[in-house]
């Protein structure tokens, strides 16, 4: 039996603006081309209470770049465009980012046991256990070691546990993360790990800042909110600035910027991603059924830091939004909820193109989300043998075809018109004889 059922589309706002080839900045000094919000039809007095809502937030620095130049930066307090604030984890997509660029100069391979550059007892694992630890397993959190030690932080033998057989369990451990710097500081050698990434990241993008160890064992990045800016931009041109290509590995940056295992689809390499359809968090053993943050683009990815320190990169609107401040609110995680409030605070203020939908006569067994959707109606559950979907207006006419993989489906909402739709995965009948 062809399963239908109906959505309503309710388009908020219907202007929408080409995506422009990328402007970088020059790599010293602080020019740094700009663009007017209203040239891009956003809206003045929802940007004001944005800021509003940052400063409200313990909000330090906010950034907005529009295919690379600057649309929104504003500095609360006593923080300027010079000041200098740590990333916490957002730094962990950094040293993604350079490990990608140590394996393709072929001083290591990911694939390969992490004691091969650390030697045997790096952690107080039995050897058999240990030996099945890869450096993929560190870039994506499925090492096995044990996350709930009394310090997380510590990196020596005896903090890093062995609970479970690597990639058989996601858990953001941070101890376990940081001896990536010395994998690549023994592959690099006789560079250490921070000239290697001065001398590949600095040197060609002007991302600069220091590499501060805390606590004994986490390395910290620290740098001015445009140097945060300069790795988003560096993220949205795929690994390209201003030409020149700083990773050629595309496989690499794709694996980094997709699901890179099963456990947590919303986790890359050390880098968030949203839009997928079921997430974890730091510290819980639970899976949460959804995108990580429903109100953000969903094919947007981003670096996310302790205290709400924030480089979101969505790359269908061209966009780069940097946070840095103080904690928003008690939970203080990397990812929280004050993202998608953030976000929302930053639709209303981009006034970009969104439709609201409301769903009716949900077939059983099918999921969709987010509700409301903005752009892309996700839908999972779908029968495994269809293929296929089509969205159909009241008359029959086909309006969009819609490929299903795997039992999942996004349909996508820009540009419809408001009205009421059908969703069928079937073709069949009178109804359809005219498409």
């Amino acid at each position: 039996m062809h399963r239908l059922f109906t959505v309503l589309l309710l388009l908020v706002f219907a202007a929408s603006k080409a995506q422009s080839p990328l402007y970088y900045p020059p790599l010293t000094g602080n020019v740094w081309a700009t663009t007017s919000p209203l040239s891009l039809g956003w809206c003045p007095d929802k940007i004001d209470s944005l800021y509003d809502y940052l400063g409200s937030k313990n909000t330090k620095a906010f950034i907005v770049l529009k295919d690379g130049r600057i649309v929104l930066e504003k500095y609360f307090g006593t923080f300027g465009v010079d000041s200098v604030h740590m990333w916490a984890s957002a730094g962990k997509t950094l040293t993604a980012f350079t490990t990608g660029i140590a394996q393709e100069e072929g001083l290591l391979n990911i694939n390969n046991q992490t004691a091969q550059y650390l030697g045997a007892g790096w952690t107080s694992a039995p050897s058999a256990k240990e030996a099945l630890i890869t450096v993929r397993h560190q870039l994506t959190m499925t090492t096995g070691l044990n996350d709930n030690v009394s310090d997380p932080n510590c990196a020596t033998p005896s903090c890093l546990q062995y609970l479970a057989d690597a990639g058989t369990r996601w858990a953001y451990h941070t101890g376990a993360y940081t001896v990536l710097h010395d994998v690549v500081d023994s592959a690099a050698g006789p560079l250490s790990w921070r000239q290697f990434f001065n001398t590949r990241m600095t040197a060609k993008t002007g991302i600069t800042g220091s590499w501060v160890k805390t606590s004994g064992y986490n390395d910290i990045f620290y740098s001015k909110p445009r140097s945060a800016a300069r790795f988003g931009l560096l993220m949205l041109g795929r690994g390209i600035w201003a030409g020149d290509t700083i990773l050629h590995d595309t496989a690499y940056f794709s694996a980094m910027t997709r699901p890179s295992q099963t456990l947590n689809p919303s986790y890359g390499y050390l880098t968030w991603l949203n839009g997928q359809n079921s997430y974890r968090l730091p510290g819980i053993q639970i899976a949460f059924a959804g995108p990580l943050f429903p109100d953000a683009p969903p094919d947007m990815f981003a670096a996310l830091g302790k205290d709400d320190q924030k480089i979101y990169v969505a790359p269908a609107k061209g966009l780069v939004v940097v946070r840095m401040g103080d904690a928003a609110d008690s939970s203080r995680q990397a990812a929280s909820n004050f993202d998608n409030e953030l976000w929302v605070k930053i639709n209303a203020a981009i006034c970009s193109p969104t439709a609201v939908i409301t769903v009716a006569n949900t077939p059983a067994g099918w999921h969709l989300f987010p509700q409301p959707a903005r752009e892309k109606l996700h839908i999972s559950g779908i029968t495994i043998t269809v293929k296929q979907l089509w969205l159909l207006d009241l008359s029959g006419k086909c309006i969009r075809e819609i490929p299903v993989q795997n039992g999942e489906a996004a349909v996508n909402l820009q540009n419809l018109a408001p009205g009421n739709y059908i969703v069928s995965d079937g073709r069949s009948g009178r109804l359809f004889e005219n498409l």
